[in-house]
Order: C-alpha cells, then structure tokens, then sequence
C-alpha cells in the first residue's frame, strides 16, 4: 500500500529558501561588497582648492604695486574728509503779466459804445462789408487773440491763412497773421492794440475796403469819440476786390 508524502511545513520551506539565497550571495560575493561599502571613505581636498586668508600687510601691498608710477609718491586719498556740495537749482521765474488789476467795463457802458459802433457803421453804406466787434479782456491783454465773425470770413475773407492790414484811423497800417480755419487775427493784432490803447469795452467797427485789409473805427468805452467818422455819402476810394 502507497503512502502519501507529507508536505513540508512552512518553516521548513522559508529556511530552505534563506540557505539558497545565501548560496547565491556568496556566489556573486555580495557580503564582501556590503562590507566595503559599510566604510567610510576618508577624501583629501586638493591643494589648488585650499583657499588661504588674505591679510591686511598682503592688501597693502598689492594695492601700493597697481597704484601708477605717477601718483605713486602722492599720498593717499582720504575720501572720509570730502564734504558732499549742495547746490541748489533757482526756480524758474515765471513771465506772466500781472492781470490782478484789470478794468472790466460795466454791462450798460459795453451796450452804449456796442450802440454807438452800430450807429456808425449804418453810416459808412453797404459798398464794403462790416462788422462791430466788442472788445473783451481776452482782446486786449493777455492773448491778444481776435476771433471775428464766422459769417463774415467765410463770405469776404481768403480761404487760406495769411497777412490782413488794419489801417486806423490815421492811416497807419499794421499787419496781422489771419488764421483761416481758426477765423481770427493772431500775429501783429497785440501790436494794433497795444498802440491804440484798447480797453474792456471799447466798441471797434471793421470795415474791409479791400481784400486783405481793414479800416478800424474805435469808439471808447464811456467816452463815445469818434476820430474820423466818415460823412454820410462819403465814398471809399478803394473798392473791394473779391477773394
């Protein structure tokens, strides 16, 4: 009668494994192995490497070698004593006028010499084109910047910028900078004005007696004068010519 063969335990098989394992250990020398690497390497720095402390006898002199043979006898400087200069920048001043002490004529004079201008101009006739222009602070200081009517340069005046004479009433012309598109007089207006003593106020008739000039009528604020005012009937000797 056959028996059956018991099986081996479990401890009998892991003990069987350990003793094969161990085998092939030593076989492939892996104890020597774990052995040598278990200690400690001892390494060497290299000598290039080694960094040796400067000291201050060593900085002296080298600094005194790169120094040039020019300034070598000089002594050194001392940049501790050198003070640092302050200098102070003066503002810039401004050149605005002083308009502190402007004059602004009263609604009811402005009205009287408006009226006095409008009368005027009825005289002169429809031969040559005019306008009244009141004069404002803007006019007469400050700027010096005249805008004229849109209607009338769009109808009388070039299309394109240029020099418009006023003559006075003396007959002493002065030239201007006529700006097309801006329709106003720059250039040379602050010029008339200034020469003429235009105030806040005053009421100026501008009548074109030919393309590119005006005559100028001036009637003072609170004053109502009138130098030169044309007769009726009076004629212009210079016809406009058109733009």
């Amino acid at each position: 009668m056959v028996t059956a063969k018991a099986k081996p335990s479990y401890e009998e098989c892991r003990l069987r494994r350990v003793e094969e394992n161990k085998k092939r250990m030593e076989a492939l020398n892996l104890p020597m192995l774990s052995q040598a690497l278990r200690k400690k390497p001892s390494f060497k720095s290299s000598p290039m490497k080694q960094v040796k402390p400067r000291t201050v006898e060593k900085q002296t002199i080298a600094l005194s070698l790169r120094r040039s043979s020019r300034v070598a006898k000089m002594p050194a400087p001392v940049y501790n004593e050198v003070h640092r200069v302050h200098v102070e920048i003066p503002r810039r001043t401004s050149n605005r006028r002083d308009l502190s002490n402007r004059v602004y004529a009263s609604d009811a004079a402005r009205a009287d010499a408006i009226e006095k201008a409008e009368k005027l101009e009825s005289r002169l006739g429809t031969e040559c084109p005019t306008f009244v222009k009141s004069m404002l602070q803007s006019h007469v200081t400050g700027g010096f910047w005249l805008g004229l009517p849109g209607y009338f340069c769009r109808g009388n005046l070039p299309k394109s910028d240029g020099v418009i004479s006023l003559m006075d009433e003396e007959g002493d012309e002065y030239p201007t900078i006529y700006l097309a598109r801006k329709t106003g007089l720059s250039g040379g207006w602050k010029a008339f004005a200034v020469a003429h003593g235009l105030v806040d106020g005053d009421a100026l008739v501008f009548q074109l007696v030919r393309s590119t000039a005006f005559k100028v009528y001036i009637i003072r604020v609170n004053r109502g004068s009138i130098s030169e005012a044309p007769s009726l009937g009076q004629s212009i000797t210079e016809p406009v010519q058109p733009v």
